[in-house]
């Protein structure tokens, strides 16, 4: 073990530990709950990635979802093309289109090398009628054509994954020390968005040249990530060295990150952790990967700021306070409109100091 500026002992070795959530789920004793909110902190201070048992998500819900993705990757590219709304984070993303790494302002604006395609869905404003919130946050969704079962099917699962990050953020208020219902006024008008990501690509899509990236560099830009992702090698997480580790899901498992907000709320005594997709190239073709990321993101128009206790005598805040608009905003800016985003300069600087 080795301890941290904060005092936090972190493991030399990297694992992502697995978390029964079970206790939040369905009737928990006090002393499991207290146990299953030590164990979340635990995870947080040291990795930034949980594997979560015992979320109550049943196999039907994840069968759902995985047949839509099917239903609709398998279409041809121009088809798929006709689902692109330009200008809000909805619909499809066609390969080599987005790079997250320029979300951390790192990469290259002339080089796209990002091959994943992707389908989003998230919250409208007709879903908060009471409110008046901005249509770019909040848009409607657009639904493909010829695909039937599509939106049953993604809509079910964003339910779901959903309720799994309402769960945890009352896990995280009992792991801060923080009042139950802490983080309610923070979320009560989240503007949560679904993404559905495919890594496969038929023959002639894509040239296999070069050091290829599924998804580049990034943390994720919100509160916390819910994700279902095939059991199959790709995914890599950041270690505290500076070294990249693979990281696949156990069964039954969904993996769950913290987000860029939760790091600023906790000046970074919680980890957003930065990871990649790399899948692995097999006979010349790319082994098929699938995943759905729940971002959990918070109220557009929240401020996000140091939590109350978090920083303590001789400690330096780390971050301003910002709006999740703001924060958002300038994310996807690097990402999808490829302008380097220059307010990312701790996480960047992690990913330059990263081993390849």
């Amino acid at each position: 073990m080795t301890t941290d500026l904060f005092g936090t002992s972190r493991p030399t070795t990297f694992q992502v530990p697995v978390v029964d959530i079970g206790p939040y789920v369905g009737p928990g004793t006090s002393q499991q709950r207290a146990e299953t909110a030590a164990a979340v902190d635990h995870a947080c201070r040291t990795v930034g990635f949980i594997q979560i048992v015992g979320h109550g998500v049943a196999q039907s819900t994840i069968d759902g979802l995985t047949a839509a993705m099917d239903d609709f990757f398998c279409l041809p590219l121009d088809v798929k093309k006709e689902s692109v709304i330009a200008g809000v984070n909805r619909g499809y993303s066609a390969p080599r289109t987005e790079q997250l790494s320029l979300s951390l302002g790192v990469g290259s604006a002339t080089r796209m090398n990002d091959f994943f395609e992707a389908f989003n869905i998230g919250q409208g404003v007709d879903a908060y009628p009471d409110l008046d919130l901005p249509p770019e946050h909040y848009a409607d969704n657009v639904w493909p054509v010829g695909v039937p079962g599509f939106a049953e099917g993604a809509l079910t699962w964003f339910a779901e994954a959903g309720r799994v990050a309402r769960t945890l953020t009352v896990i995280f208020a009992d792991a801060l020390g923080l009042p139950a219902g802490y983080f309610g006024e923070f979320t009560d008008h989240s503007l949560d968005v679904l993404r559905m990501n495919n890594y496969a690509l038929p023959p002639g899509e894509i040239e296999l040249v070069g050091d290829l990236t599924g998804m580049g560099e990034h943390t994720d830009f919100g509160i916390v990530t819910v994700l279902w992702a095939d059991r199959v090698a790709g995914l890599q997480v950041l270690a505290e060295d500076g070294s990249w580790h693979d990281v696949l899901p156990e069964p039954g498992a969904l993996l769950v990150n913290l987000g860029d907000l939760t790091a600023r709320w906790t000046n970074e005594v919680w980890r957003s952790t930065l990871h990649r997709v790399k899948p692995p190239v097999v006979d010349g073709r790319i082994e098929r990967r699938r995943s759905a990321a729940y971002f959990h993101d918070g109220n557009v128009d929240a401020v996000i700021a140091t939590l109350p206790g978090v920083v303590g005598p001789g400690d330096v805040e780390l971050y301003p306070p910002v709006t999740v608009a703001e924060h958002i905003s300038s994310k996807l800016n690097g990402s999808r409109n490829l302008v380097s985003n220059d307010r990312a300069t701790r996480e960047a600087q992690r990913v330059l100091d990263s081993a390849v």
